[in-house]
């Protein structure tokens, strides 16, 4: 098993905040939008750097992305920050028309996605996010697992011609990926080389999934795992590689099981290679209050629940 250490824990909205930061240097036709939460979604460095190309809507989601389609029309590349459940949910209609269907250049960026928003409760603890925004034609959906993948990613979208929804969420985790890494969209990211099982992981979950490959090891069993930062477009070809080589699989995130990467990847299976898959996931559910690490044990997202699935998995062979 491949080590990972880290010197320091950040939350991932900073990433975030951080590579709107640079992008207020590096690109003049970037703007930033945001829905009365500019602390939450760490917007401050880019008004500082670039208080012309900034808008505060206020507490009106569905205005911010009609605004945010507007200036697209214009040639700008729109940043919209808000909670995810208000990204998603509260403007879906908005999302579809004024900007999936007509293809806008409008990069949607939401925090405090899943459980580990924590004490707001399941009001606010959005759930089915990703599989809202990955039925969207043309829309790209990434869901990163550290502060620095956050960064990159920020940075990378801007680049990249067409709708993109960006996950990232508020609790401090461990940063552990490179720090000057180049985020390539669709591309998955092999985290450890394995034979026994695979195990393909998303946001917060590539944390617990490495720890969970440490704890397989000392038992014996070798995962492999794949981060799956990018999870439409899919990148198949990697998971794909993979299964035929350990013959199942674990998908785990912090979403509902029913619309996530499980139900993508679960698609891969059945239509190209069929291998047994367990689901690390909430289970049709929605959250409750609570504090991010008491949720993340209750509804089983965490090192030990992948340790459990895969020896499900693999006793399915």
């Amino acid at each position: 098993m491949k080590k990972y250490t880290y010197t320091e824990s950040k939350d991932t909205r900073s990433g975030f905040g951080a590579g709107l930061a640079e992008l207020a240097d590096k690109n003049p036709d970037v703007v930033a939008l945001c829905a009365d939460l500019i602390g939450s979604l760490k917007m401050e460095k880019f008004i500082e750097k670039a208080p012309e190309r900034f808008f505060q809507i206020g507490i009106a989601e569905a205005n911010m992305i009609g605004i945010a389609a507007g200036l697209a029309i214009e040639g700008k590349i729109p940043f919209t920050g808000t909670f995810a459940n208000f990204s998603t949910g509260r403007v879906y209609d908005q999302i579809r028309q004024s900007v999936a269907y007509s293809d806008k250049n409008v990069k949607i960026c939401a925090s405090h996605a899943g459980l580990t928003l924590g004490e707001d409760g399941a009001t606010h603890q959005i759930l089915e996010d990703i599989g809202l925004m990955k039925m969207l034609p043309g829309m790209t959906v990434i869901n990163t697992c550290d502060y620095n993948q956050t960064k990159a990613a920020t940075i990378a979208i801007a680049e990249h011609h067409g709708p993109v929804y960006l996950r990232f969420g508020r609790p401090v985790i461990p940063v552990f990926t490179d720090e000057n890494q180049t985020f390539e969209i669709g591309k998955a990211w092999m985290v450890n080389e394995g034979k026994d099982v695979t195990i393909v992981a998303t946001g917060h979950l590539v944390w617990e999934a490495i720890k969970a490959g440490e704890i397989l090891e000392a038992e014996g069993i070798d995962a492999e795992i794949i981060n799956i930062h990018t999870i439409k477009p899919l990148d198949s070809e990697a998971i794909l590689k993979s299964i035929k080589k350990t013959g199942c699989t674990v998908t785990a995130e912090e979403h509902n099981r029913l619309g996530g990467l499980g139900d993508s990847v679960a698609q891969v299976l059945t239509t190209e290679y069929y291998v047994p898959q367990e689901y690390v996931a909430v289970n049709d559910s929605f959250g409750e209050s609570g504090s991010p690490a008491e949720l993340m044990d209750k509804y089983g997202l965490n090192a030990e629940a992948i340790v459990k699935a895969v020896k499900k998995a693999i006793s399915r062979k």
